[in-house]
C-alpha cells in the first residue's frame, strides 16, 4: 500500500467529533424508534388512567421535542460514548485523536443544543460548564474483526439512581434473580429513583464490575423488541418483564401495568462459588444513537446500536 493510499484508508478524527457532535443531539431530542413503540404498546395496554394519561403526554412531548429540536427532557443526563473499533480500522491521528475529539464534541453539544452541565468534582463540586472533566465522559471500547469501519454511540445516562447490585449464591439460582429484580423495581419504584416505564438491563455473571457493565449495555444498548440468543436468557426476559408489570406500579409511579418496555439479558461466565447480578433501568428518556464511520468518508446513522455482536458474546477461544 502506498502512502497515499495508507492516508486515505484512515478515519479522520474531524469526521468522528462532528458525527459525535450530532450523535450528542439526535441522543438528547429523538427517542429511538423502537422504544417510542414500546411505549405506544405499553399506552394502549395500560388500564389505568393516570399512567395511561402519563404516557400519552411522554408520546406528545417526544413530538414537541423534535419538531422544534430542543431536549425532550430538562435533564440530559451524564453524556457518555460507546465506540466499536474495526479490527482493521485506522484513526487519523491515532486513538488519542479520537478521545480528543469525543470530548470536544461534547463540549461543543453542551453549549450548543444545549445539555444541562451535568458533570461535577464529586467532592468540590466545582465544574467546567461543559461535562468534561475526570473521567468524562466515559469511553467504552470494544472491538469486531474483520471490519475497517468505528461504531460510535452516543448515550445519555441518568447517572443517580435505577441501578443496582446483589452478589446472590449459587444456589439462590433464578428465583433469587427474580426476587432481586423484583425488589429492585418496587425500591425503586415507590421511592421515585427512576422514571418508569424503562427499559432494565440485567447484568448476570462475571465479577461485580462486569455484571453491572453488562447490565447497562443491556439496557441502553439493546433494541426494545430483541431477544438474547440464549434460550434460557431469553426465557427470563420474558418472565421478568411480566413480573415487572405485575408489581403494580405503572408510569412515573402511578398504579398500573406500565413499569417495563423491556427485560434485556446478559451473561458473562462467573466464580463457581457466586452469582453476581447487577440490575439497570434505562428510564423513559431512553436517548441513544448511533452511526458507523467508514474509511472512504461515508457515515450511515442508524437506530440499533448493533453492540451485542456474536463476536462480543463469544464463548471458545477462536
Amino acid at each position: 500500500m502506498s502512502a497515499r493510499d495508507s492516508a486515505d484508508a484512515l478515519i479522520a478524527a474531524k469526521a468522528i467529533e462532528d458525527v459525535a457532535r450530532e450523535l450528542m443531539a439526535r441522543a438528547a431530542i429523538d427517542i429511538p424508534a423502537d422504544y417510542r413503540e414500546g411505549v405506544r404498546l405499553a399506552r394502549d395496554r395500560e388500564t389505568g388512567k393516570l399512567p395511561r394519561f402519563v404516557l400519552t403526554e411522554m408520546l406528545r412531548n417526544w413530538d414537541v421535542a423534535a419538531a422544534e429540536r430542543r431536549p425532550m427532557c430538562a435533564d440530559t443526563g451524564l453524556p457518555r460514548y460507546y465506540v466499536r473499533l474495526g479490527n482493521e480500522a485506522a484513526v487519523e491521528g491515532g486513538l488519542v485523536a479520537l478521545e480528543r475529539a469525543l470530548r470536544r464534541a461534547t463540549a461543543d453539544a453542551t453549549a450548543s443544543i444545549p445539555l444541562r452541565p451535568n458533570r461535577v468534582h464529586p467532592l468540590t463540586r466545582a465544574h467546567s460548564d461543559d461535562n468534561v472533566g475526570l473521567h468524562a465522559p466515559e469511553v467504552t471500547y470494544a472491538v469486531e474483526p474483520l471490519a475497517d469501519w468505528i461504531d460510535v454511540t452516543a448515550v445519555h445516562k441518568g447517572g443517580l439512581f435505577g441501578s443496582d447490585y446483589r452478589m446472590l449464591f449459587p444456589s439462590d439460582g433464578i428465583a433469587g434473580i427474580k426476587r432481586f429484580f423484583v425488589d429492585t423495581l418496587i425500591e425503586s419504584g415507590k421511592r421515585g429513583l427512576a422514571c418508569q416505564p424503562a427499559i432494565v438491563g440485567v447484568g448476570i455473571g462475571g465479577a461485580k464490575d462486569t455484571c453491572v457493565r453488562l447490565g447497562k449495555e443491556a439496557a441502553c444498548l439493546r433494541v426494545v423488541g430483541s431477544r438474547n440468543p440464549d434460550p434460557e436468557a431469553a426465557a427470563l426476559e420474558d418472565e421478568l418483564t411480566a413480573l415487572g408489570n405485575y408489581i403494580g406500579i405503572g408510569a412515573m409511579g402511578f398504579a398500573g401495568t406500565s413499569m417495563v418496555v423491556a427485560t434485556h439479558v446478559e451473561l458473562a461466565y462467573t466464580h463457581t462459588g457466586g452469582l453476581p447480578v447487577g440490575i439497570h433501568q434505562f428510564c423513559l428518556s431512553s436517548r441513544r444513537a448511533t452511526a458507523r464511520l467508514f474509511p472512504d468518508g461515508r457515515v450511515e446513522f442508524r437506530g440499533d446500536p448493533g453492540w451485542f455482536t456474536d463476536y462480543y458474546r463469544r464463548q471458545g477461544v477462536e
